[in-house]
């Protein structure tokens, strides 16, 4: 079981990405480096571009870019509050073979909605530059 007194690298690649409207929701958390997920993550567009939603996949997963910053147990906790209804936190693969937490969408909602399928259009913050 993780100690929840260890700080917790959280990947992030919506709306809380550096130049994002929820960047401030990070705090003070430490940045640590641009990433990617590995090629097993699908991205929506959720509630008409409100933010998105990731989920893993077998098939047809795509790598998404992001950031990785290091949170306190207070941060991340605060983070975690501040996230859409149904977002939920859940260790994803990163391209270079780590691992961190991410929040992620439950794919049977993005499908029950018809969400938009933005994976192709390079990341979050590529898909606002284009609304």
């Amino acid at each position: 079981m993780p100690d929840p007194t260890q700080p917790k690298f959280v990947f992030i690649c919506g709306s809380a990405l550096k130049g994002q409207p929820d960047h401030k929701n990070l705090q003070s958390a430490t940045f640590i480096k641009a990433a990617k997920t590995a090629p097993k993550y699908r991205l929506h567009a959720v509630k008409d571009g409100w933010h998105p939603g990731i989920y893993a996949t077998e098939e047809n997963g795509i790598s998404i870019p992001g950031e990785i910053y290091q949170l306190t147990p207070k941060q991340y906790e605060y983070l975690v509050s501040t996230e859409p209804p149904d977002m939920y936190p859940e260790e994803v693969e990163l391209a270079d073979g780590g691992k961190a937490i991410a929040m992620l969408y439950p794919k049977k909602l993005i499908e029950e909605n018809g969400y938009p399928d933005i994976s192709d259009i390079g990341g979050w913050a590529a898909y606002k530059k284009q609304t």
